[in-house]
């Protein structure tokens, strides 16, 4: 279902989207919803309906209760919710309508974003789909998201706009095979669509149209990249601080200062504009302390990155430095768990911490609740199933992955790691052939998994 222009929909539609826009001109909020709405259950592929649904939707709900707290309110719990999440596995088109009818009265709801931006995209909508998931980053900036968000700007023509998310994210995450791959992939296809190879294959350009003008090409990059991005991060600060000496309150001022000083590396100024946010709104917020969290550590990532490794107290320094970073992201994910106990992402994450500090029994216990969450519910299942390994527990290990890869229809990576270690801890329980099944499932798609193709090859030479 390919998104719509004003002129590809029906004139009578048309003149309803005009009457939304003049209903919004006369802040009629309530009536533009109206309007709007039932041109978008006609017309869901009608983008700039969409965002001008949103604009109402936003412009409606105002500043009240506080911006954080507006952005990450209590809906998660909401029964539209279950309806759309049920929709989204037949009816993308469904999916999205339950998603708007949330937005209508909370429309910084990020698990709707979330929702609407997963139906868009199985219904082929990009650029709605990037319309959420950008309001979604802005607020909670976590890995999911702005891979989704790069994915969908790749989708929707343009993936420049994606290559710089995904380039951002790839910094944060440098281990990260699936970031890199779909970097990778965003990127040829940006070079191939701006080399003008996509027209020579489907048969509308010429390698000398590929070739035309390649000096001034290459003359135009050098120039983009004569602006330098620290200047630019200066020039952005200096108009942020000159502003927000007018509008101490103005809590997207605070929170933009709070990234740059972040890109400059000075941590402790973000940390302090995050902290005045905080102040300034009178209550906790989970989405801002888990950024403060993350500012946090990348401070610490910054005094390790500085080190001197040819000094000779180097391995000291690091070790100090890298406990001290576990020490806190342990404790300061506790606190947020105890503060938000039905968060369920935050239990996740704290299970996460427990597992890679060795804690198997504090982890079991954050990872089952966190299970609860259908976003993380395999992967919390994974986890309980190493730590259950881990602890020697090989039974409810196996039992706890064959739950799991029930849960998967799709042979894709994290259910090739679901049979993975559900092979191993057979091994370990001495069910040799039951491993060894489970390895073959892997070998016939994908030889090169692991260490697969030399247990599943030793297997026959023993026969």
């Amino acid at each position: 279902m390919p998104e719509k222009s004003l002129t590809a929909i029906p004139r009578p539609l048309r003149e309803q989207y005009e009457k939304g826009l003049a209903a919004m001109q006369r802040q009629n909020f309530d009536y533009a919803i109206a309007i709007l709405g039932q041109v978008l259950q006609k017309e869901p592929a009608f983008y700039a309906g969409r965002e001008a649904l949103r604009a109402a939707q936003v412009k409606r709900a105002g500043n009240k209760g506080g911006f954080f707290k507006k952005m990450f309110g209590t809906a998660s719990s909401s029964p539209l919710l279950a309806k759309g999440q049920i929709a989204l596995r037949s009816n993308p088109v469904e999916a999205i309508n339950v998603a708007e009818q949330i937005l209508n009265s909370d429309p910084n709801n990020i698990t709707a974003h979330k929702l609407l931006a997963d139906a868009a995209l199985a219904a082929d909508l990009p650029r709605t789909a990037a319309l959420s998931l950008e309001i979604a980053f802005k607020n909670s900036p976590d890995r999911e998201v702005a891979l989704k968000l790069g994915q969908a700007f790749a989708r929707a023509g343009l993936p420049e706009r994606g290559e710089n998310i995904l380039s951002e994210l790839a910094q944060t995450f440098p281990n990260d095979p699936e970031i890199a791959k779909v970097l990778k992939n965003i990127s040829a296809k940006r070079t191939m669509s701006e080399g003008g190879y996509e027209a020579l294959e489907d048969g509308s350009g010429s390698y000398r149209d590929i070739l035309k003008d390649k000096q001034e090409a290459v003359a135009l990059e050098q120039e983009k990249r004569a602006v330098k991005t620290e200047d630019v991060a200066d020039h952005l600060l200096a108009e942020n601080e000159a502003r927000i000496a007018q509008e101490p309150g103005n809590l997207r001022l605070l929170r933009s200062a709070a990234e740059l000083y972040t890109q400059k590396k000075q941590f402790d100024k973000a940390l302090e504009y995050y902290q005045r946010i905080i102040a300034s709104e009178g209550a906790a917020d989970p989405s801002l302390e888990r950024v403060i969290a993350e500012t946090t550590v990348k401070k610490f990532e910054h005094a390790l990155f500085q080190l001197d490794p040819s000094t000779p107290d180097y391995g000291e320094q690091s070790a100090r430095i890298q406990a001290e970073r576990q020490a806190y992201e342990l404790e300061e994910c506790r606190k947020r768990a105890e503060r938000y106990p039905n968060d369920l992402q935050i239990r996740f994450e704290l299970g996460e911490l427990y597992f890679k500090t060795g804690k198997f029994t504090e982890a079991i216990s954050e990872f089952q609740k966190a299970q609860n969450n259908p976003h993380k519910r395999v992967p919390a299942m994974s986890y309980l199933g190493q730590c259950f390994a881990r602890r020697a527990m090989n039974d409810l290990a196996a039992r706890t992955l064959q739950n799991a890869i029930k849960e998967k229809p799709a042979f894709d990576d994290e259910k090739k790691e679901l049979i993975y270690l559900l092979g191993c801890t057979l091994e370990k329980m001495g069910k040799k052939e039951e491993a060894i099944e489970q390895f073959k499932l892997i070998y016939e798609t994908d030889i090169g998994y692991k260490d697969v193709a030399a247990k599943v090859e030793a297997y026959y030479a023993g026969q």
